[in-house]
């Protein structure tokens, strides 16, 4: 067969580096958006904060700026269009021989599919660390310590070592080159379960909660009765079969309620609350302020964190200098050819943040309006059935874009702060025809269960009953599945000793 050449048109879609930017910008919540802004003000010295920008703070600052209009004329003030737009860089852009350039061709704008940006660490002390230091405090051989420093590695994040000791004895032989015996380790980890926290260590629930009432009771206290209860009746205590424990226990209604408190009070994950809590992610810091100004909702957006940003006075200048000077040898073209790299490269994200700032702001007052009811009262049940699409077809943006906004965005209402997906949900009929949010329903459902006698729960079935009662049409199934999606257990797990 011959080789031939032909020519063909296609159409396709690419995404452009602005607008791979743009997504990953608008991905980025309020909290983490400053440290952004430093890693692109690091990255690229051609970006600069304008610090004018907030003149008007200064009762003389009208003596020295003619602008009012801060909005329409944002561009005259970093000078990104005027002062640089109309040099003409043409003479630059190819060398002499023609060739262009590999460093010509590599765009700092350009987004990696990775993102290798450096983190910071927190410095803190592992649960790893507290065990290894409580390990000074036993009387161990060089050997013995290398085996607890393992089986303390072995330990998982909520305290529990789940590996069975033949195995922790196959692991040192082949990876430590340590020989062991079963008994050696066993007896090594019966001193790792004396450490602190309480029932660390422990193989299973019923062994940890073990060693924190014989802690417990070393101590003086009166925890016979609960350690007979987890040996002989834990499988009826975790099915809350309480007459059976009440039985075989020979106890009173107060007595068994005094021992169940001693067993609900203990632990069951002696590892879980180890280590210092990183403040950063502890509070939530709101994307959108809304208020409610005698009836009228106002929406504004958290932007202390997203400083006026413009193109340098200098690199301006510098391209100023070189359009202007008549010498154009290869080392001014290169000097040329990276000012315009980096130039372009600030206009594009000056732009990226703004888009980002009219797209969250675009697909907040949307999704107010749709639920103008509950910012006005904060009642759960007056939410109206909400997707992406209705979001989507009022601000005519992509659904996927709306879901960008939705899924890492924060709203502060007098009523509380809210994740944005809280206000979608599916809908829902009842009797007279109206669809409801399944928010509402989950609310009512909620608040069924709560009101309900602890010492006799609402199965799903009653439930349902009680929800059709008042008009909404669902099924056993569907009420089983919201519960388990409002994290409730079933009615038997949800007996308690009254």
């Amino acid at each position: 067969m011959a080789l031939g050449q032909s020519l063909q048109q296609k159409l396709l879609q690419k995404l452009s580096p602005q607008q791979i930017q743009l997504m990953k910008l608008l991905q980025v919540p309020t909290a983490n958006l400053e440290e952004r802004i430093k890693e692109e003000l690091e990255a690229n010295p051609a970006l600069e904060v304008d610090e004018d920008a907030h003149k008007d703070e200064d009762p003389y600052a009208d003596e020295f700026s003619d602008n009012t209009e801060e909005a329409d004329n944002y561009e005259e003030q970093d000078g990104s269009v005027d002062d640089y737009d109309n040099i003409d860089v043409t003479e630059y852009l190819h060398d002499d021989d023609g060739e262009i350039a590999e460093y010509k061709t590599r765009e700092d704008n350009y987004s990696d599919d990775d993102d290798n940006r450096q983190l910071p660490i927190k410095n803190e002390a592992s649960f790893y660390d507290l065990m290894v230091s409580q390990l000074g405090l036993l009387a161990l051989t060089d050997q013995q310590k290398r085996i607890a420093e393992h089986i303390i590695g072995s330990i998982d994040e909520d305290g529990y070592l789940r590996r069975d000791t033949p195995a922790l004895v196959d692991d040192l032989a082949f990876r430590q080159n340590i020989e062991t015996s079963v008994e050696e380790v066993d007896d090594i980890i019966a001193k790792i379960q004396q450490f602190d926290p309480p029932g660390v260590g422990a193989r299973d629930l019923p062994e940890c909660l073990l060693l924190q009432l014989k802690r417990q009771k070393a101590e003086g206290k009166d925890v016979d009765i609960a350690i007979t209860a987890i040996e002989k009746y834990f499988d009826e205590f975790t099915k809350k079969h309480y007459e059976k424990i009440q039985r075989g226990l020979g106890l009173e209604d107060g007595e068994l309620k005094e021992v169940m408190q001693q067993i609900i009070r203990l632990n069951p994950k002696p590892g879980g609350n180890i280590g210092s809590v990183n403040k950063a992610e502890s509070y939530v810091v709101p994307d959108f302020f809304i208020l409610n100004n005698n009836g009228k909702l106002e929406l504004t957006l958290n932007s202390r964190n997203a400083p006026e940003l413009r193109i340098s006075e200098g690199y301006r200048d510098m391209m100023k200098e070189y359009s202007r000077g008549t010498k154009k040898d290869k080392q001014q073209k290169e000097a040329v050819l990276f000012i315009k790299q980096k130039i372009d490269a600030a206009k594009w994200f000056i732009d990226a943040i703004k888009q980002r700032q009219h797209t969250l702001l675009d697909t907040m007052g949307a999704i107010m309006n749709h639920q103008e009811d509950f910012f006005l009262t904060g009642d759960e049940t007056s939410l109206r059935p909400m997707i992406l699409k209705d979001i989507a077809e009022k601000t005519h943006l992509d659904i996927s874009t709306v879901s960008r906004v939705a899924n890492s965005k924060f709203v502060q209402t007098e009523f509380g702060t809210y994740r944005l997906k809280f206000f979608f949900s599916e809908s829902l009929s009842t009797d007279s025809g109206e669809e409801v949010s399944t928010r509402e329903v989950k609310k009512i459902l909620s608040d069924m269960i709560e009101s309900e006698s602890k010492k006799h729960p609402l199965s799903d079935e009653k439930l349902t009953e009680l929800l059709q009662d008042k008009g909404y049409n669902i099924a056993r199934r569907t009420v089983a599945k919201y519960r388990e999606q409002l994290n409730i257990p079933v009615a038997r797990l949800r007996k308690e000793l009254v």
